[in-house]
């Protein structure tokens, strides 16, 4: 279905990879995997003609359709949803928008007119055999939340996060036979992840998704493509098994490293030694010709990087950590919940789930004070510090000062060290940390973020989206600092693996302003729901 034949990209003299010699089959789903800046995005940018490539050329079967997943949410912001998800197929779209202005017009005597009626309705038929469209596109938008008097809404009129759904949902309706989605399941809730991965293993034709979430890739993909090493490697099987094979590739490769630079060692140390000898000059010439034939650098580092978070509270949270006590909140004619209360803990590591619009963001803002509740109160333990990730901490992290500068402006009191350090371990090295703030991508963004919540201490975290901008590495590295962490924790969290990773106790807010407080795992909240 797709083939890549030398594809190669470099900036100026960074080479991204080079020699991609890959063929895409019908029947398979592809996780696209890498580190941060390794070049996943650019290469399906490539695949799909976004991006001309230094070298090489991307060939896609010509009878097979392409859908390519949106990421300018704000795009079709005078369309209804129908109309939104009808445009995923151009052709039938303009053809019955076409016949709609006809139509209005009421000229049908017109002889040109009628023909080009004649040319619509076979092109409508082309693509929608049936005449199911609309209901199709009904019940996607039903499937996605949106209950049917909505569906005439236009799209300035839902949230950014619905907005999102109803890209997936243009990028699915026209049943493409080759399928490019970079990071759809970010933005979605528990239950739109679940309802996609359900549509992509219903997929009959080829994949490539990029995603950062290791619970979608084990559920979806048959294949995984590891951009690493300035190459792209396939590996058969979905993440857990790419995970242990490509462990084992790597583990090799740094010991043939290592034995090459062992004996690269000894032989310029034997050269050194003996060049000027004239007894041993023939052997020093002999090494000489085995170090020209020794070709360290052709076992490529890897991209991979895996940052070193601990969070280590000051103090100990004593009897009382937190207690909220009927709050309430509306925003005008919309409530998003009301009399809430609960009792958190020491040690109550909390999962906070539920629908995107069901007040899960409000809640930790008002905990954090940045919203004050229509009514009740929020009670904090007198010993507890808090440590605080917003949901939007790219947008908090602007001007420019140098990350360095950035991080001490939270503790002046703070050791010069103390604040390298923390950088360092979420691998800001020296000269990366004299660089202005306002010139870091979004995931350095958030490594800033995570950055401070070290330096700072707090025995309390609360987290609101941290996994997002983050690479797969960074987001195993959060969990197990999560799950180490002696203290407490209230994150909103869609990724399943780091909610099992840390999580012993689960809140869901319900899109109706319920809510169901369950003290255990994720794994045992699932459970428990089945039963009831």
């Amino acid at each position: 279905m797709v083939t890549a034949n030398q594809i190669a990209m470099r900036y100026g003299s960074r080479v991204l990879f080079e020699n991609i010699n890959l063929t895409l089959d019908r029947g398979k789903r592809y996780g696209l995997i890498g580190a941060n800046g390794a070049g996943k995005t650019t290469f399906l940018k490539i695949l799909t003609s976004e991006i001309e490539p230094s070298g090489g050329n991307v060939h896609i079967d010509p009878n097979a359709r392409a859908g390519v997943l949106d990421q300018n949410q704000f795009a079709y912001e005078n369309m209804t949803l129908t109309d939104a998800v009808l445009l995923g197929n151009k052709r039938l779209f303009d053809a019955i928008k076409e016949k709609e202005q006809i139509y209005a017009g009421g000229n049908f005597d017109d002889e040109k007119i009628a023909a080009r009626l004649a040319d619509l309705e076979s092109i409508t038929v082309e693509e929608d055999p049936t005449y199911e469209a609309d209901v199709r596109i009904a019940k996607i938008l039903s499937e996605l939340g949106f209950p049917e008097n909505a569906h005439a809404k236009k799209m300035s009129e839902i949230t950014s996060a619905d907005k999102f759904k109803i890209l997936i949902a243009k990028a699915l309706f026209p049943k493409p036979d080759v399928l490019f989605l970079d990071e759809p399941t970010n933005n979605l809730d528990l239950p739109t992840i679940s309802w996609l991965e359900e549509q992509l293993n219903r997929h009959e034709g080829t994949l490539l998704v990029i995603s950062h979430d290791r619970h979608f890739l084990n559920a979806v993909c048959t294949n995984m493509l590891d951009v690493d090493y300035k190459t792209i490697r396939e590996f058969a099987g979905n993440y857990d098994d790419w995970y242990i094979a490509s462990t084992i590739l790597t583990r090799q490769a740094e010991l043939e490293r290592e034995k090459k630079l062992k004996e690269k060692a000894e032989l310029e140390k034997f050269i050194a030694r003996f060049s000027a000898n004239a007894s041993k000059a023939r052997q020093a010439t002999s090494r000489q010709k085995q170090l020209d034939k020794l070709n360290v650098e052709s076992i490529k580092p890897s991209s991979r990087r895996d940052p070193s978070i601990v969070f280590k509270p000051n103090r100990k949270i004593g009897n009382e950590a937190l207690k909220v006590e009927n709050i309430a909140k509306s925003y005008g004619d919309h409530k998003v919940f009301e009399n809430l209360s609960f009792a958190f803990e020491p040690g109550d590591k909390v999962a906070l789930i539920g629908a995107n619009g069901a007040g899960k963001t409000t809640f930790c803002k008002i905990l954090m004070g940045e919203l004050k509740p229509d009514k009740g109160v929020v009670k904090w333990g007198e010993t507890v510090q808090n440590g605080y990730f917003p949901q939007d901490a790219t947008d908090r992290i602007s001007g420019d000062m140098t990350l360095y500068e950035w991080l001490r402006a939270f503790d002046k009191r703070a050791e010069l060290a103390a604040i390298r350090n923390c950088l360092g371990r979420m691998l800001f090295s020296g000269e990366e940390q004299e660089k202005p703030v306002g010139k870091t991508s979004g995931g350095e963004k958030h490594r800033m973020m995570l950055s401070k919540l070290m330096l700072e201490g707090g025995n309390f975290l609360v987290l609101d989206e941290p996994t997002n901008h983050l690479d797969l590495e960074a987001i195993v590295a959060l969990g197990e600092a999560l799950y180490q962490f002696e203290g407490n924790i209230i994150c909103v969290a869609h990724d399943r693996e780091l909610i099992d990773a840390f999580a012993n106790r689960i809140i869901m807010f319900g899109a109706d302003g319920n809510t169901i407080d369950f003290k255990g795992t994720y794994e045992e909240f699932q459970i428990s729901l089945v039963q009831d």
